[in-house]
């Protein structure tokens, strides 16, 4: 009888059979949740880069295309030669067919310009971003001094003030400057919004690296601003690489500001110029959807070359310890 095989319950085997079923269920359903959620996110910008492609008429379509039947550069080209043949008139726009791609904005030859603004007004709020941010977030984190909590508390409540309602002190601030109409004004206020984000990211990850870290350097004879450059910095490179992200992608498509501080196309930046392609007297949905497939180009880049530091850096501080 010893030598007879135990055969496990009929209910443990019922157990496990229901316990495998429900794994497999459970990872069709992220499975599918995950394909869907996907397909949600990349269909608009899948729509922007094929319509970029596309004619005019074949935009407009019924059904649309997704692929372009008959794929065309000649909407970059229209960007890039813009403003090189004659004046856009109103005379010369009502007899233009919009359907056969030939319209062209009259503001178009202003798209490269506002993308070079844009550029110029992102690096320089980056730069001065991380001047102010960095010093500022080790100060608190590392110095101990009168009114630091209340520091951190003021830096916080700046950030849960809406932009708009901040629109008419802004515009006071920078008409008695004397900057309307320019790029620092951009760059003045983008850093009004930017700067408490940066010091709150980098204040809870300084907070996480070792006391021990800096009181070493203080021993070897380093000075806080020492300490900071050769220790912490870089340590802290995923946290930073977040907060440049951020300010840069904050600079690139902030709308609000930029709408009421510049009125010509001297210091117009790029979101600007693509809201006035959709204002003109006609649109062209295809020149419109190249200029946003170059409008996209820029962050893109920057997320690449940062990618493998983006997912730490925005984890960066939750956990102590």
């Amino acid at each position: 009888m010893s030598d007879m095989p135990i055969t496990p319950p009929v209910d443990r085997i019922d157990y496990r059979r229901r316990q495998k079923i429900g794994r497999i269920v459970q990872r069709l359903v992220i499975l599918i949740s995950a394909i869907l959620l996907t397909a949600y996110v990349l269909a608009p910008v899948s729509w922007l880069v094929s319509s970029a492609f596309q004619t005019e008429t074949e935009i407009v379509s019924i059904p649309p295309h997704w692929i372009p039947e008959h794929p065309t550069l000649r909407n970059f080209e229209a960007i890039f030669t813009a403003g090189n043949d004659e004046p856009v008139t109103y005379e010369t726009r009502s007899g233009t067919d919009p359907a056969a791609g030939d319209f062209i904005p009259s503001t178009a030859e202003n798209l490269l310009p506002s993308m070079a603004n844009s550029l110029i007004v992102a690096t320089l709020v980056v730069i001065l971003n991380l001047l102010v941010g960095v010093p500022a977030a080790y100060a608190i984190a590392k110095i101990r001094f009168w009114g630091r909590n209340a520091s951190v508390y003021f830096i916080l409540i700046t950030r849960v003030i809406p932009d708009i309602a901040l629109v008419v002190p802004f515009f006071l601030v920078i008409r008695k400057l004397g900057m309307l109409d320019t790029l620092g004004s951009l760059v003045i206020t983008y850093l009004a919004i930017t700067v408490p984000f940066t010091v709150f990211i980098l204040i809870q990850y300084f907070e996480g690296l070792p006391d021990e870290l800096d009181k070493a350097a203080r021993v070897d004879g380093c000075s806080r601003f020492q300490a900071l450059i050769k220790v912490f910095l870089p340590l802290s490179m995923p946290s930073l690489v977040a907060v440049v992200l951020f300010t840069f992608l904050t600079s690139w498509n902030e709308f609000l500001l930029a709408l009421m501080f510049t009125q010509t196309s001297a210091s117009q930046t790029l979101p600007i110029l693509l809201a006035s392609f959709t204002s003109d007297f006609t649109v062209s949905f295809s020149f419109l959807n190249a200029a946003g497939v170059l409008a996209v180009v820029p962050p893109v880049i920057v997320a690449i070359v940062f990618e493998r530091y983006i997912v730490s850096g925005l984890t960066a501080g939750a956990v102590k310890g």
